[in-house]
């Protein structure tokens, strides 16, 4: 296992800012959700496609819910744009974030896309390396993850240059760690073993890849097929039949991942040989093709949520099953792709968490 970087080492020290401190305890819900990327709406705004979707969840479901709202970094893609320009051309979301942060309801990271934002004077939001959450059984650390990178760490002005003025002007989008499954896999392995150590939740965002409880949607997947191939013997008539579907259509959906990421990637595993424990979560990212991941946690029990626009979701969403949840008057939906008790996440990090 990589050693910890000093950066996470920081998260736990006595010198941790508790004003970044929330107490879910207090009957809080904390949306957490990453990598906005927004632009100046230009080619290369990579949120240009999710925007409106965006809009509509932040402002017709979560402001008017009460939901605390946490900004996990990559907000605004400063590599590229200007903090005028992005803050001109996103006015109307700027203007949602108002109302919660007049309201003690928007926490903000940083991330390597918006980290320049620490030397904005006039930047109206409070900026946080990480932030804490108690929530009365495990304590969740919510951070971007780009400071487990070394290339980021000690190159990040030249990374930062070459971005904005050799690839920006080819129209070429953001090259990171989301990109390349080896660099993906390295940051999940550091945040793991923080979390292993110190028997907590870690919450990342930067990879832009969900995982629910350490696992990616490839490992859920070879786990959702083993737990249906158990029940199958015992089934009968048009569950005996459902169940033969269902592993029909994850086995398609397994092949298709297959081909999208390198196979040695695949082989490789967060945990090893051993039994994964449940304790890196990652809430995606905003700008994805077909909608946007975030994760909730609401009351004992964390969530991974997808919001897409009916009729332009993922096909897996439609053959699950899974139950949507519509904002009134508009085609935007919300599904639950996994939820579980924080009781169950912290028993399952003790009993197979390093000591």
């Amino acid at each position: 296992m990589a050693p910890v970087t000093s950066f996470f080492a920081d998260i736990i020290s006595p010198r941790f800012n508790p004003a970044a401190v929330l107490d879910l305890s207090e009957g809080k819900k904390v949306l957490v959700i990453s990598d906005f990327h927004m632009g100046n709406g230009s080619r290369g705004d990579d949120l240009t496609r999710n925007g409106p979707l965006l809009k509509d969840m932040l402002e017709h479901y979560y402001y008017p819910k009460g939901w605390t709202l946490i900004l996990n970094g990559d907000i605004e893609e400063l590599q590229r744009f200007s903090l005028p320009a992005v803050q001109k051309h996103w006015k109307p979301m700027y203007d949602i974030l108002d109302r919660f942060n007049a309201e003690g309801r928007l926490f903000k990271t940083i991330g390597n896309h918006d980290e320049d934002l620490i030397f904005e004077k006039t930047y109206p939001y409070q900026l946080y390396n990480a932030i804490r959450i108690e929530t009365g059984i495990i304590p969740i650390f919510v951070y971007h993850g780009h400071q487990s990178s070394k290339m980021y760490t000690n190159h990040k002005n030249l990374i930062r240059m070459s971005i904005r003025y050799l690839l920006k002007p080819f129209g070429i989008r953001n090259i990171s760690s989301a990109r390349s499954p080896h660099k993906r896999f390295s940051v999940e392995r550091q945040a793991y073993a923080f979390s292993i150590k110190n028997n907590c939740i870690s919450i990342i965002g930067h990879t832009h890849r969900p995982l629910f409880e350490s696992l990616g949607r490839f490992d859920y997947i070879k786990f959702e097929i083993e737990t249906l191939c158990r029940a199958y013997p015992s089934a009968v008539g048009e569950a005996r039949r459902r169940i033969a579907d269902e592993v029909k259509a994850l086995q398609v959906e397994l092949g298709k991942l297959k081909r999208s990421e390198r196979r040695t990637v695949l082989r490789q595993s967060l945990y090893g040989d051993e039994f994964p424990v449940p304790c890196l979560f990652n809430s995606g990212s905003s700008i994805g093709k077909k909608g946007i991941n975030a994760l909730e946690l609401d009351g004992d029990q964390i969530s991974l949520v997808y919001w897409f626009t009916q009729g332009e979701g993922k096909k897996f969403v439609s053959r699950g099953g899974y139950k949507s949840e519509r904002i009134r008057g508009t085609e935007r939906r919300k599904v639950v792709l996994n939820t579980d008790k924080l009781e169950y996440v912290k028993a399952k990090i003790e009993l197979l968490g390093k000591h």
